[in-house]
C-alpha cells in the first residue's frame, strides 16, 4: 500500500491470492460501491446490491483477509462499518505468469471491469440528453492509433497518468463540478499479430484501477 508524489492516492498492488479472492461479481462490486460512496454497513451495501446481508458480510470478511477492505471501527453495536483501504488496486501481469490460478482470476477480473463499463456508459448515453451542454459537450470517447515499442507505450502511460492525477480533485469544493468516470484503454491495433516469444517475455502488462474497478476512486476504480 504506498501513496507518492506521482500517485496522490493510497494504491495496493494485489497478490495472487487477493486476484483470487477480487475475482467475484459481488466483491468486485462491493469494492467499487466502497469507494465511489465512502464507509458502509453490509446491510445498507445488500441494500444497494440488491443481494442479502449474509452474504455481503461474508464477502467483505473475504476481502479484509487480503487487504482490500478495512473496518473502521465506528459501527454501533454488532453493525460493522467497512471502507475500502486503498482508493486504487493494480497488478503487473508478468508478476503471476507462474501462477495458472491467478491468471484465470486477473482475466476474470478485466474482463469485469469492461463489463461495467460497457453497463455504465450504456446508462449515460441512455441520459445524456437530460445534461446541459456545457457536460455532453467535454463528455464522450476517441480512440487514435500510436506505433511504439513496449518502452515507449509505458512512457506514454505514464504521462497519461501524471495528467489525470493533476486534475483528480481540482474541481473539490466547487458546486460546479461533477464525478467523472475517465476509463483508459491500451491494447493492440492487431491483436493476432502476436511479437516474437524472446519479445513477448521481456514486456508485462499492468492494470490499474480506482474503482471498477473499482479502477472505482477508482475501485476503478
Amino acid at each position: 500500500m504506498d501513496e507518492t508524489p506521482e500517485r496522490p492516492y493510497t494504491h495496493l498492488e494485489l497478490t495472487a491470492e487477493a486476484a483470487k479472492v477480487l475475482a467475484h461479481p459481488l466483491r468486485s462490486r462491493l469494492l467499487g460501491a466502497l469507494r465511489r460512496e465512502g464507509p458502509s454497513s453490509a446491510t445498507a451495501l445488500a441494500a444497494e446490491l440488491s443481494t442479502n446481508t449474509g452474504a455481503t458480510s461474508y464477502h467483505l470478511r473475504k476481502m479484509e483477509s487480503v487487504g482490500l477492505v478495512t473496518d473502521t471501527g465506528e459501527g454501533r453495536g454488532k453493525e460493522r462499518l467497512w471502507q475500502a483501504a486503498t482508493e486504487s488496486h493494480g497488478w503487473t501481469d508478468s508478476d503471476f505468469g507462474g501462477d495458472e490460478d491467478a491468471q484465470t482470476a486477473l482475466g476474470w477480473l478485466v474482463r469485469d471491469y469492461h463489463r461495467q463499463f460497457d453497463t455504465n456508459y450504456a446508462h449515460w448515453l441512455d441520459v445524456a440528453d437530460s445534461w446541459p451542454r456545457e457536460w455532453t459537450d467535454v463528455a464522450g470517447m476517441t480512440d487514435t492509433w500510436v506505433d511504439v515499442t513496449p518502452e515507449q507505450a509505458r512512457a506514454l502511460s505514464d504521462e497519461l497518468e501524471a495528467v489525470v492525477n493533476k486534475y483528480l480533485h481540482i474541481g473539490a469544493g466547487d458546486p460546479r463540478a461533477r464525478r467523472l468516470h475517465l476509463w483508459r484503454f491500451l491494447f493492440p491495433l492487431a491483436p493476432d499479430d502476436v511479437p516474437a516469444a524472446e519479445t513477448a517475455a521481456e514486456t508485462g502488462g499492468a492494470a490499474e484501477t480506482e474503482g471498477a474497478a473499482d479502477a472505482e476512486g477508482e475501485d476503478e476504480s
